[in-house]
């Protein structure tokens, strides 16, 4: 490995660790959002300390809140 691709390594992982961090905060936002507006305490303190990357965030959105995309960013 030269230095030109060791350089490329260092720069990657800390922007796909941003990414990976965004990522994650924008969906527990939205979910723990939904999951207090709908009176549903176990969902919000599950999110809440479960970290999936998004994953379970998602699955209780789209699966169990049955919202669509249009949903997502809409208050009542």
């Amino acid at each position: 490995m030269d230095n030109q691709q060791l350089i490329s390594l260092m720069v990657a992982m800390p922007a796909l660790f941003i990414i990976l961090i965004v990522w994650s905060v924008v969906w527990k936002g939205l979910a723990l959002w939904h999951s207090a507006r709908r009176n549903q305490p176990w969902w919000f303190v599950i999110l809440m300390f479960v970290n999936t990357l998004g994953i379970l965030e998602i699955v209780y959105l789209f699966g169990v809140a049955k919202l669509k995309t249009s949903d997502l960013f809409k208050s009542k």
